[in-house]
């Protein structure tokens, strides 16, 4: 009997309502539309309301994903969420969504930090335990409040994040070939400083002098983050394809993780194929880290960019530097 596949049986997600326009932050920041635009591809981003939790977002997401999977929080028995920015430090902001969303007190529930290649990783790590027969449905949610680790007075940073949140319910189907057909998961240790937040955690705990200074914020060096993401991105791409023996042209859409247009553009280059091949939504939700692609990866279902049959590509960096790809047969 052949082994079952891991396969993707529903998507949902979820945008807060308020809209940041380029021409708002050019209000309060030294920037303007067209200078954003140029170099990001970004026109605006939602920003969550002040008492809107990270885990208030991912419920929201899952609930459409579960909805679209036609289970209920019940049929849930793994839940991973992959955040850079959780409710609380502790405990996982998984626990808190189980405990709004209603999934039972017998599911494993934990956190995933790879930055914006979270969702990869924890699509990756559900698959995994699904295969191991111990676990029957698992949601993935990635999710992000990234307005509360910006500066927004910094212009290079602030104009390019936003908030929102995706998630995927996977399970097992006998149909063999489709679902997760394999990925390609990395790291570049030596690269950390690049992009992080280095204040707050136990090797710098939160002073009134570290706070004044601003050192719990987001903090990258752009020019070198976008030359790693583009060299990362193009071979993560390339191995997994080599993995396979398929052709990029063989890809039916590609869903890269939404940083930076120029990032994007560049893959579509070094890939030959034409940027038409990929889905972008980055000039409406800016870069939302772990919740880009499954973000990416809902609108694109749900405005007929997926079919039956067809062959997607994940691909996505993030701080780290974590890279990885993912091949997905529908």
């Amino acid at each position: 009997m052949s082994p079952l596949s891991t396969v993707i049986l529903g998507t949902g997600s979820y945008a807060p309502g308020r809209i940041l326009s380029n021409a708002e932050l050019s209000q309060t920041v030294d920037t303007s539309d067209e200078w954003i635009r140029t170099r990001s591809g970004i026109r605006e981003r939602r920003i969550a309301a002040p008492g809107e939790a990270t885990s208030d977002m991912g419920v929201h997401a899952a609930r459409r994903a579960l909805a679209d999977a036609g289970l209920q929080p019940a049929d849930i028995d793994l839940l991973i969420v992959a955040t850079i920015t959780p409710d609380m430090p502790m405990p996982a902001t998984a626990c808190i969504i189980q405990q709004k969303l209603g999934v039972p007190t017998n599911a494993a529930c934990f956190d995933l930090n790879a930055a914006c290649t979270g969702f990869l990783y924890a699509l990756d790590t559900a698959c995994a335990m699904l295969g191991s027969g111990r676990y029957r449905h698992a949601l993935v949610i990635g999710v992000e409040k990234l307005s509360t680790i910006v500066d927004w007075k910094d212009r290079t940073t602030c104009v390019l994040f936003g908030d929102g949140a995706g998630a995927v319910v996977v399970g097992k189907s006998p149909v063999p070939g489709l679902g997760l057909i394999g990925t390609k998961l990395g790291a570049l240790g030596d690269s950390v400083d690049l992009l992080c937040i280095p204040g707050g955690g136990s090797n710098a705990p939160a002073t009134a002098a570290s706070i004044a200074a601003g050192s719990h914020f987001l903090k990258m060096k752009g020019k070198e983050v976008f030359k790693l993401a583009v060299r990362v991105m193009d071979e993560a791409a390339r191995d997994i394809l080599e993995q396979h023996h398929l052709r990029a042209d063989q890809i039916s859409l590609v869903i890269p993780h939404q940083a930076n247009l120029r990032i994007i553009e560049a893959i579509s280059a070094y890939l030959e194929l034409p940027l038409e091949r990929f889905f972008v939504n980055v000039d409406r939700y800016g870069n939302t880290s772990a919740a880009s692609i499954p973000l990416a990866l809902d609108e694109a279902r749900r405005t007929g960019r997926i079919k039956s049959g067809d062959l997607t590509l994940l691909v996505a960096f993030g701080a780290g530097l974590t890279y990885g790809s993912a091949l997905i047969r529908w």
